[in-house]
């Protein structure tokens, strides 16, 4: 990544002039990167109390919590759909900027109506 540029970095979640990268996706410290161009749409969802105790894996088997030590002090998370059967489920530390870097990438960001179910 040394030639891309931050847009956003807290740590956990990257959004770079090219691509999200999700630091500590994989065990136990793997990176995934998405380009921009895979991302379908991107949901905005209200963590219910067991979302917000899932520190690292999955609940369902759809989505797929990166590690954040930090989930259980959040409310909110971003679910990626890129095309895959799982979904990265991230809670960046400020969801609206990533949300606001990753439209400016021209990725649908929506929220969803169901609240709470993640």
């Amino acid at each position: 990544m040394p030639d891309q540029t931050a847009e956003y970095d807290d740590g956990r979640v990257v959004c770079t002039d090219r691509e999200l990268v999700i630091r500590h996706y994989y065990f136990p410290s793997g990176a995934k990167h998405v380009p921009y161009s895979e991302i379908r749409e991107v949901r905005r969802v209200n963590l219910s109390l067991l979302g917000r105790w899932r520190i690292h894996g999955s609940n369902d088997f759809v989505h797929w919590y990166s590690f954040d030590p930090r989930r259980p002090r959040k409310r909110s998370g971003l679910v990626i759909y890129a095309g895959r059967p799982m979904r990265p489920l991230i809670t960046p530390d400020d969801p609206d900027r990533v949300a606001v870097v990753l439209a400016g990438h021209g990725v649908a960001v929506s929220r969803t109506p169901e609240p709470g179910i993640y």
